[in-house]
């Protein structure tokens, strides 16, 4: 489906880097990335607010503050977002704060005229035996992962909100839905975070101590793919500037390992030396989560980090963050 503005045929093209270009979720882990990745490409009117200064819940608030900035591009990368036990725990949370965000972001983008948008979503928007890997096109073909339906569901609905914009007022605004990321400025709280921030901090603190044996969550055998944020960032950019249309677009690397293998990986990363145990009493979530990444190809993108050389970079950052990280 094509877009126009102003009755003109919308081209993607590079964007003006001078226009003002509000990243909301700056401080988080996708959008602190999409700042860096803004700021090297010579952006020179990157805003944004902590949650502590705009509640993004709070539609009045977020009304006021996007007809204050006036943006002319938007990423949507602000989420409530947490691992298996977060999820099935505040179901509610994550459902009602999500929709609230997406809502509020892009119906004030579009009662500001915003021009380009790109929502972030996740790639927990699949069917749980989704094929693999997963296409564009088996989103809403089956049923979803139970630990983390009510994420999914709000993400879904965000796809389907800037499908129906694109509709009703023709704004090229564009969705990606990334797999697994991992980088700086993650959460590596035992209880909130995702896999790998999890297993990163579980092991480090492992190590340092000592520990005989660490025990992970699950059987080992789920097959995950992992990104690093900052190749996130690129993709992001990439597609704003090459990529128009309404299908949402799958951003990873094309190629997953399993947990138990991942968590080998960062057991050597961090110089942990002892046994690693499997609590198969715990959920091991979706067998496997790979994504088909030919149309991100085919837009001309590719993933550059490979995965032992991003979780290097990751671990450094976690060391000269530990005492500040968020929790």
């Amino acid at each position: 489906m094509s877009t126009a503005i102003d009755g003109v045929q919308y081209t993607p093209a590079e964007l003006d880097r001078d226009a003002t270009f509000y990243v909301a979720g700056h401080r988080g882990l996708v959008g602190s990335a999409i700042v860096r990745r803004l700021e090297s490409a010579g952006f020179t009117n990157i805003v944004g607010k902590t949650s502590a200064e705009l509640d993004l819940k709070d539609r009045d608030a977020v009304f006021d503050y996007l007809r204050e900035i006036k943006p002319k591009y938007l990423v949507l990368a602000a989420a409530k977002v947490g691992g298996i036990l977060a999820n099935s725990t505040y179901p509610v949370d994550f459902l009602s704060d999500n929709l609230r965000i997406q809502s509020n972001v892009l119906d004030a983008a579009v009662a500001n005229e915003v021009e380009r948008v790109a929502f972030l979503g996740s790639s927990c928007i699949y069917p749980k035996f989704a094929e693999q890997p997963i296409r564009e096109d088996s989103l809403l073909t089956g049923h979803l992962e139970p630990t983390n339906d009510a994420y999914a569901i709000a993400k879904i609905a965000g796809i389907l909100n800037v499908q129906a914009v694109r509709r009703q007022y023709g704004l090229p605004w564009i969705s990606a839905m990334p797999t697994n990321l991992y980088g700086p400025n993650d959460n590596f709280s035992p209880e909130g975070s995702h896999v790998l921030p999890a297993l990163i901090r579980r092991y480090d603190e492992a190590a340092k101590s000592s520990a005989e044996s660490v025990t992970n969550w699950g059987t080992g055998t789920p097959r995950r793919e992992f990104l690093h944020s900052d190749d996130m960032a690129d993709a992001v950019l990439h597609l704003l500037e090459h990529y128009d249309g309404p299908e949402q677009v799958n951003v990873g690397t094309g190629s997953d390992v399993t947990i138990r293998e991942i968590a080998e990986t960062i057991a050597g990363v961090v110089g942990f030396e002892g046994e690693t145990e499997w609590d198969t009493s715990k959920p091991d979530g979706t067998p496997q989560k790979l994504l088909d990444v030919s149309k991100l190809a085919d837009a001309g993108w590719t993933a550059k980090i490979g995965l032992e050389d991003g979780l290097d970079r990751t671990v450094a950052w976690y060391r000269d963050h530990v005492d500040t990280i968020r929790e």
